[in-house]
């Protein structure tokens, strides 16, 4: 939960007149929050799309949806093995979609498994995950481009194993190779039929 705090600046010196207030943001874990699964009422549908089916493409690359069980309300989804999870509520739920579907098509959940291979940088796996949801969105005319640009500019910076200068060309190849894979993988029976003819 977001509050908004005061606070005084504290560099500056006592007879200094310019010791103003200044505010700031901070998040608390409130306790008593609760999930969605847990409320009473009609369950919530999402919109479906037109050009691309989720489940054909979850059928087609063997990955499971599961239920969204986190607490964390900032969570829009999360990846584990060959399953994904979506916030009912997520802003956007096509994009989540495809960046969650993209984190078990690039391997990462499959990394922490083997122990013995180089681990991706998890600002890379970030913005390769959500790089692969930009071409997705963009493919199939979806809102939701600019923030996956912004949330590739938020994670493209430098950490251990990756120095942030931009998206190296192993990594360009795999989200190329990933968009096109998941794209096709939801084509509708009949569409994938005629685009093949």
């Amino acid at each position: 939960m977001p509050i908004t705090r005061k606070r005084r600046n504290e560099e500056a010196s006592d007879s200094d007149e310019t010791n103003e207030q200044h505010t700031y943001t901070s998040f608390v874990y409130k306790s008593r929050w609760f999930v969605v699964s847990q409320t009473v009422g009609d369950d919530f549908t999402t919109s479906t799309l037109t050009q691309w089916e989720a489940e054909c493409a979850l059928e087609a690359l063997g990955i499971d949806q599961i239920s969204f069980t986190e607490t964390d309300g900032n969570c829009q989804g999360y990846a584990r093995k060959r399953q994904i999870a979506i916030n009912p509520v997520a802003q956007l739920p096509h994009r989540t979609l495809f960046h969650e579907l993209a984190h078990v098509i690039l391997g990462h959940t499959s990394e922490a498994d083997f122990t013995d291979t180089e681990r991706t940088p998890k600002n890379l796996r970030e913005v390769e995950a959500e790089a692969v949801a930009l071409l997705c969105c963009e493919a199939l005319n979806l809102e939701g481009a600019e923030f996956c640009r912004g949330y590739i500019q938020n994670w493209l910076s430098s950490a251990i194993g990756y120095n942030g200068d931009g998206i190296p060309e192993k990594s360009a190849q795999k989200i190329f190779r990933a968009a096109d894979q998941m794209l096709r993988a939801g084509r509708p029976s009949d569409d994938a039929d005629s685009q093949s003819q």
